[in-house]
């Protein structure tokens, strides 16, 4: 998850060290405790695997941006953004999960659309599930929670039905531009068939390609 979220933030522009943390703060943030601990040996497995470069910046463009000076430029290297694009393919059941669901749709804008419906049909079918775990527990437990732990239950079940509905609205709008995509292309080919027909030229009867020519009528 944090090499989905490092090669995709430098995908998108070279950046300091100190830059890439904040964007992978606000990033990660979101979906769980982020350790800055874990980025750097990120970074030197990253590095190791010539997947990004360090670069040092021009002497005046290398103001520190803080109180250190900690000047070095990461920027992806062309396997770097092989290796993207790899991981921006994977649709399978790892990407479903609440931590790699998050990563994989902030960077969906770089997804192809048929796996961004793989993605997100996978994250609805994973909550349905969690769904019915919870209302069967739920309604087995009910007479044996106190108020405020069944509360909390149910803030915790509405809370997943919530994403469901947003899910399901992404899906239509993803399904819909498919259908559009696919409409367009179908008008496309129509046309250039069209196109061809038009442009084919007529055979004259003696079964040459010449256009006929009009004959004047003879003097009598």
């Amino acid at each position: 998850m944090l090499e989905l979220a490092v090669l995709g933030s430098l995908h998108e522009t070279p950046l300091h060290g100190y830059e890439l943390r904040k964007r992978l703060n606000a990033l990660l943030g979101m979906f769980r405790a982020f350790s800055y601990g874990s980025l750097y040996p990120c970074l030197r497995q990253l590095l190791t695997d010539g997947l990004i470069t360090e670069e040092e910046p021009a002497p005046e463009s290398a103001a520190p941006l803080t109180g250190r000076r900690s000047k070095i430029v990461y920027r992806l290297t062309a396997e770097g953004k092989e290796r993207l694009q790899e991981l921006l393919t994977q649709a399978g059941p790892s990407a479903w999960e609440d931590e790699s669901f998050g990563i994989h749709f902030a960077f969906f804008r770089h997804t192809e659309a048929e796996v961004r419906l793989r993605i997100l049909e996978g994250r609805r079918s994973r909550l349905e599930e969690r769904l019915d775990a919870v209302r069967t527990a739920l309604a087995r437990t009910r007479e044996r929670l106190d108020s405020y732990t069944l509360e909390l239950q149910r803030h915790g079940l509405e809370s997943v039905e919530r994403e469901v509905r947003w899910l399901n609205e992404l899906i239509a709008t993803e399904r819909r531009g498919s259908e559009e995509r696919g409409t367009e292309e179908k008008a496309g080919e129509s046309g250039g068939q069209q196109a061809t027909r038009e442009e084919t030229p007529r055979t004259s009867a003696s079964g040459t390609d010449a256009p006929e020519r009009s004959t004047a009528p003879e003097d009598n």
